[in-house]
């Protein structure tokens, strides 16, 4: 009797072993399509997220599987096959990193989230990195430190994240104070400016406590001041910028997307010349 058990069940693992064969064939399939995909939208100039057919996609299954005994297993595994997907998508797409400057207050660190969210790359947030290894806020840094070391901070964090591949970095807002920073950054990526108008920074940050260099001058007009004085520092550091007033994030990753894949096809349509 514990034989013929012993024997049924290795035969429903060799026909599992199989479905498994079958499956990794059908998923080297699909991640190629995805290849395909992403190339003919880049050769094409084609919008490169388009979360309208993810969304068909999952109503289509939905469909297909009816009330079958799985559906919620096998949707879930669908998600996990959706976000390698995207994967797929930011290796073909982007093989460099994507450092996202700014004006405190402009969305950087929403923005790498929703990023992230998206393309499924790597992400970090150059503030917390140097909070968690000094082990003391930005705030902190500054009152017992002042501005110079928390300037050298930054640089050496940045000399480190070269060490990264395919990361989105959300930098602090006076990373291009220094001169040295915009070299670190474009050395393996591309620098996305966001920007936003002095009304609407003042409106994200006017209830925060972490930005130091506002102390005392939480106002329209300081803000605008600052923005002013650094402007030019932001635009010569920046490859491509994208402003964030009015706009969700969505909206806004996919005008970074379009902009970076079209200053690839510029910089390689240069370079064949």
């Amino acid at each position: 009797m514990d034989n013929r058990m012993d024997d049924r069940i290795e035969e429903i693992r060799k026909k599992i072993g199989v479905c498994d064969d079958i499956i990794i064939k059908q998923l080297v399939d699909r991640m190629e399509c995805i290849q395909e995909i992403i190339a003919y939208k880049k050769q094409n100039g084609i919008p490169i997220l388009q979360p309208e057919q993810e969304k068909k996609q999952e109503d289509n299954l939905k469909q297909k599987l009816g009330d079958n005994a799985f559906e919620e297993e096998i949707l879930n595994i669908f998600k996990y096959i959706v976000k390698n997907s995207r994967k797929i998508q930011a290796k073909a797409l982007f093989n460099y990193n994507i450092f996202l400057i700014g004006f405190m207050g402009a969305g950087k660190s929403t923005i790498a989230k929703e990023l992230k969210r998206q393309l499924e790359m790597n992400y970090v947030e150059m503030d917390q990195l140097i909070v968690d290894k000094q082990g003391m806020s930005i705030s902190e840094i500054f009152a017992e430190y002042g501005e110079v070391y928390f300037r050298n901070l930054e640089c050496n964090t940045l000399i480190e994240l070269q060490k990264s591949k395919q990361t989105i970095v959300s930098c602090g807002g006076g990373v291009v104070v220094r001169e040295d920073n915009k070299d670190h950054m474009k050395k393996h990526g591309r620098v996305v400016l966001l920007t936003a108008t002095p009304e609407t920074v003042y409106n994200r940050v006017k209830d925060s406590t972490e930005r130091p260099i506002l102390n005392d001058h939480m106002n329209v007009d300081f803000i605008a001041g600052l923005q002013e004085k650094r402007r030019a520092l932001y635009e010569a550091a920046a490859d491509v910028t994208v402003a964030t007033d009015g706009k969700n994030p969505e909206e806004i990753c996919r005008e970074i997307v379009e902009k970076l894949t079209q200053l690839d096809r510029d910089m390689a349509a240069e370079q064949c010349k």
